[in-house]
């Protein structure tokens, strides 16, 4: 009986096709990009309420008069280092006010432990990643590059050696005279 193959078991197919000869380049790998991105963030700063202020504003800019109108802009103030912080991300008081705490959090971790907080090492972590794809990406090309000019090289000698050579221009006319 024929079953569909989305309703069979999982069999294990030998699959020739799918093994290579190719045999990859002597450069070794590491894996420090993997263990960069494995490792977990330090836990975001606890802020306590009572060393918070929190006030409403009215928002500003593009939005129209709900947005002038409505007092669901959230300013907090840090009280033991005077990190202010204001949000209105979007129209929704909560929203806002959860946003800001965030990024209080941030600044504050930020202002606290320098190139040990969460948005340094977040940041340091982009920066690795894009030096490793230039690098990659300039080795690429760089090999691209070496692959042109032997196969240039090649083609030089392959014209050089050949036995029959067409004639050039002042051997033609040397002849006719």
């Amino acid at each position: 009986m024929f079953r569909p193959l989305h309703l069979t078991p999982y069999i294990k197919f030998n699959r020739p096709f799918l093994t290579s000869n190719y045999s990859p380049s002597p450069r070794l790998f590491t894996l420090s990009a993997l263990s960069l991105a494995n490792k977990a963030l330090p836990p975001r700063l606890k802020i306590q309420d009572a060393d918070v202020t929190i006030s409403y504003l009215k928002g500003t800019g593009p939005g129209g008069q709900k947005i002038n109108k409505t007092n669901s802009a959230v300013q907090l103030i840090h009280k033991p280092t005077g990190v202010v912080v204001k949000s209105q991300a979007t129209r929704s008081r909560s929203q806002n006010e959860k946003i800001a705490r965030q990024l209080l959090a941030d600044k504050v971790e930020q202002l606290l432990h320098g190139d040990q907080s969460r948005a340094a090492i977040r940041v340091d972590r982009a920066r690795k990643k894009k030096a490793s794809k230039t690098k990659k990406s300039r080795r690429k090309y760089r090999d691209l590059e070496d692959g042109k000019e032997s196969l240039e090289a090649e083609g030089d000698d392959a014209h050089e050696q050949s036995p029959r050579q067409l004639p050039d221009r002042q051997s033609l006319q040397q002849e006719q005279k």
